[in-house]
């Protein structure tokens, strides 16, 4: 369908009512949204599921959730409709988009600034899965993490969406990529990706051992840049994975414990704890500007690609949250409408 529906005409869509687990995504009709100004319509093929959409749903991000909510921050799909003073944008082009709510649904309003032009070549699913990871990838690495080619960076969760598209941007700035994830399947697909150097962070395992991995791959120096995701009480002792000058960058907390750091221990070898959030990060038009033009020529050479992991059915959005939250997931997990 490249033609808008009718006014008024009702759409399936994932809706809360109030915050708290899976339990509470449910399946809805509600009317088409309508574009306004500086905004197009999408018909939605694909949507991202995040770990961000589970704390949103959950309560827990970092800001607060107003119900009822349509969850779902970025999807791909064709333009049907254009808002007011919308130009240079094509009814009928499949674009992945930013659009911070609504996604889990048949349509869904974005704004014309946050479409971004994949290949032709994509499939949905795959055009799904870009703008989330690779943004945020691009943000922690370079925009803030102010990554140089020949620096060693340690990714965490590296057999995830997020991970698999940090491993493969960290790749094309030169960076030396040392993997951590949870199973031999993961690390695995991190090699494939990049990887040099791959280390077992099996859930609740010692934190010795993913130290003396990291020891081992760098000469005992440390990594010059941590993308943390995972929080929780080893995060202070991220510093012993550390090099001087090294940068820990906050991407999230997934094990959904508070961590603690002393900050005066930065002092010692003059590291940095660096906060990443794309939220913000999509307001800075410079930013994004040269996250857009640096991603697009990485696509147009094809040394990039979206890891698409399992796909759910809209109705079942519910189990696709669970089993992100088993950690089994690799690559972007995705709703289907």
């Amino acid at each position: 369908m490249t033609h808008a529906p009718a006014k008024g005409s009702p759409m399936r869509a994932v809706q809360i009512r109030r915050t708290g687990g899976p339990d509470v995504l449910e399946l809805t009709e509600l009317p088409v949204p309508e574009p306004r100004s500086g905004e197009v319509l999408l018909k939605v093929e694909a949507a991202g599921v995040n770990f961000a959409d589970i704390m949103v749903v959950a309560g827990t991000y970092l800001t607060p959730t107003q119900t009822p909510l349509v969850p779902g921050l970025e999807v791909a799909g064709r333009v049907v409709a254009l808002g007011p003073d919308v130009q240079g944008v094509a009814v009928g082009r499949r674009v992945a988009a930013l659009v911070g709510r609504g996604g889990f649904a048949e349509f869904v309003r974005a704004p014309a600034a946050s479409l971004v032009p994949v290949p032709e070549a994509w499939s949905a699913k795959e055009a799904a899965a870009f703008p989330v990871s690779f943004f945020t990838a691009y943000g922690a690495l370079k925009a803030l993490g102010r990554a140089q080619a020949g620096e060693r960076v340690l990714v965490q969760a590296a057999g995830g969406a997020l991970g698999t598209a940090t491993v493969q941007l960290a790749k094309a700035l030169g960076l030396e990529v040392i993997g951590a994830a949870s199973s031999d399947q993961k690390l695995e697909l991190a090699r494939r990706l990049g990887a040099d150097h791959t280390v077992l962070a099996e859930r609740d395992a010692p934190f010795e051992r993913v130290l003396a991995g990291v020891r081992e791959a760098t000469g005992g120096r440390g990594v010059d840049l941590i993308c943390e995701i995972t929080g929780g009480e080893d995060f202070e002792r991220n510093l012993e994975l550390l090099a001087p000058y090294g940068r820990i960058l906050v991407i999230g907390a997934a094990s959904g414990r508070m961590p603690t750091l002393n900050p005066l221990r930065l002092m010692y070898k003059n590291q940095a704890v660096i906060g990443v959030w794309l939220s913000e990060l999509a307001k800075d038009a410079a930013v994004m500007g040269e996250a857009s033009a640096f991603l697009g020529d990485l696509l147009a050479a094809g040394r990039v690609k979206p890891v698409v992991g399992r796909t759910f059915p809209l109705e079942a959005a519910a189990d696709a949250f669970r089993w992100i939250q088993s950690r089994h997931n690799q690559g972007k997990v995705l709703l289907k409408p």
